[in-house]
């Protein structure tokens, strides 16, 4: 990158690059360049800060942008493994986790199997001060070196090549479960190993397709789950423990249990609406611990399926959205003018309810506020309810 390119980046930070892209550029400037990194940096902005303002660092194509991790789930991974004298991220991809991850140790590696990211990597990571040694390799062939490692991290795609979504980790590229089991009785034995996976798939089928898992962290940012991590220790054969955490600065814990503290759980459930109503962190949501929640907190639950919980006293320190109950009526015809004849803004959730937040919305002509919160739900004996209150 020239340095008439590389001022014209910084002088268009800002700039619509469907716009930009229609106008004509200097000379000496690279145009499909500049529009790339444009783009690049506008949507690392948020997710990666302290790359997306380094001037000096180059980013590749949108779909590597769209999957890396961000700098507060990345950092948090760090957090939670112990340092040593080799790590390997077997999937490099932008390379935001082999930054972060490899502080922690004397000697890391950058493995990828595309060139131009390897490429990348090697330039931004010389740019950024860490040496970390790139192979521009598959997974598979890599680790039949027989390389010694202290932690190995992998963020296998989560497609196939025809874009269909993956039900079994057996599905993943690489092979993640053959990974594992390949370990025991190569020179990995021993080795532990930190798995990113998609919030989308299931807990239970993670547990019972791994072997070794003593912690799974369920990462949400700003009450959104971000990434599902797998902690795989040697020889570790206990119950997994289940850490549901808001990445923040530092990363928040916001619950963690073990699964058979939940399947022995005993929870109260409701018969009536009382004064606060909680939803839990989306994290805690996707973890399962929706019998514990009510046990630990002394909360009443709504229904089986539902996932919302009441109090008459406020729980302060509850991990979620607190709500103060405005009041609440059935879901019929009348609900409208009996409970909300005065509110036409509202922000409109549903838990195990029929309709969907939209077509709740439009069923009680309400426009999206967050100065009131409505649910719909259902409750012990299946009955449907609309409640209305304020956030805490």
């Amino acid at each position: 990158m020239n340095t008439a390119t590389r001022d014209f980046i910084e002088s268009h930070l800002k700039d619509d690059v469907r716009q930009l892209a229609l106008h004509k550029f200097p000379d000496d400037v690279d145009k499909v360049l500049v529009l790339n990194q444009i783009e690049a940096r506008q949507l690392l902005s948020k997710k990666v800060p302290t790359w997306a303002s380094n001037p000096d660092l180059l980013f590749p194509r949108h779909l590597s942008i769209e999957q890396c991790s961000s700098e507060l789930t990345a950092k948090y991974k760090s957090s939670i493994i112990e340092g040593g004298d080799t790590f390997v991220d077997l999937t490099g991809g932008l390379g935001v986790d082999s930054y972060f991850l490899s502080e922690k140790f004397k000697t890391s590696y950058y493995v990828e199997n595309q060139k131009e990211l390897c490429d990348l990597a090697e330039h931004n990571f010389a740019v950024l001060g860490r040496k970390i040694t790139i192979v521009n390799s598959d997974a598979e062939t890599f680790l039949n070196q027989n390389l010694k490692f202290d932690l190995i991290f992998i963020d296998p795609a989560r497609r196939d090549i025809y874009n269909r979504k993956m039900v079994s980790l057996h599905d993943c590229s690489p092979d993640v479960v053959n990974l594992v089991e390949t370990r025991h009785g190569t020179s990995l034995h021993g080795t532990t190993m930190l798995i990113k996976l998609s919030p989308m798939l299931d807990i239970s089928m993670i547990i019972n397709e791994l072997s070794n898992i003593s912690e799974i962290h369920i990462v949400s940012v700003k009450n959104e789950c971000k990434e599902v991590l797998v902690l795989l220790q040697p020889d570790y054969n206990g119950d997994p423990l289940v850490i549901s955490t808001e990445a923040k600065r530092s990363g928040e814990i916001l619950f963690k249990f073990k699964q058979n503290e939940e399947l022995t759980a005993i929870p109260t459930f409701a018969t009536t609406i009382r004064k606060y109503l909680y939803e839990p962190n989306a994290s805690i949501m996707k973890s399962g611990a929706f019998k514990l929640i009510s046990q630990r907190f002394g909360i009443d639950k709504l229904h089986i399926n539902s996932h919302l919980y009441t109090s008459d006293n406020l729980i302060p320190d509850f991990p979620g959205r607190v709500f103060e109950v405005v009041g609440f009526a059935p879901f019929n015809k009348k609900v409208k003018k009996e409970l909300l004849n005065d509110i036409t803004e509202a922000s409109v959730a549903v838990r195990n309810f029929p309709l969907s937040a939209n077509e709740m919305r439009k069923a009680l002509n309400l426009k999206e506020s967050d100065e009131n919160f409505v649910f719909g739900t259902t409750m012990m004996g299946e009955k449907k309810v609309v409640i209305l209150c304020k956030k805490v």
